[in-house]
């Protein structure tokens, strides 16, 4: 599905995987996210194979037909990292990203630790 903004100048449609490239980014550059867990493996290891950047993985997009989106964001964590406040960090950075790059707002950012890992000194 996608979102349509309309402009002065025209409509604008930014589909599920530009969301979710832009939530992906986002959630990454926060400390103590050491990657994003997959939910779509084949297309996953498919953008692998061709070593395409794909910061959409880990990322589900949920539009409605009035336009509310919801964002699952299924992270892997670092050890010794507080997990709630990692947690509230990541839905913060992914509100204010899709807010200022998209100009679109999230009603709800769902995060679900799959992993914690234990990153080497």
């Amino acid at each position: 599905m996608t979102v349509k903004i309309n402009t002065k100048d025209g409509q604008i449609e930014l589909t599920d995987d530009v969301i979710a490239t832009i939530v992906g980014g986002a959630a990454t550059e926060i400390f103590g996210v050491v990657g994003m867990a997959s939910k779509n493996a084949l297309k996953d290891n498919f953008q692998a194979l061709l070593r395409r950047e794909n910061f959409s993985k880990g990322v589900v997009v949920k539009t409605t037909e009035e336009g509310s989106i919801a964002v699952d964001v299924y992270t892997v964590l670092s050890y010794g990292t507080k997990i709630s406040e990692v947690s509230k960090n990541i839905q913060e950075r992914v509100r204010f990203s899709l807010e200022n790059q998209l100009g679109i707002t999230a009603d709800t950012v769902n995060v679900y630790i799959q992993n914690i890992k234990v990153v080497g000194e």
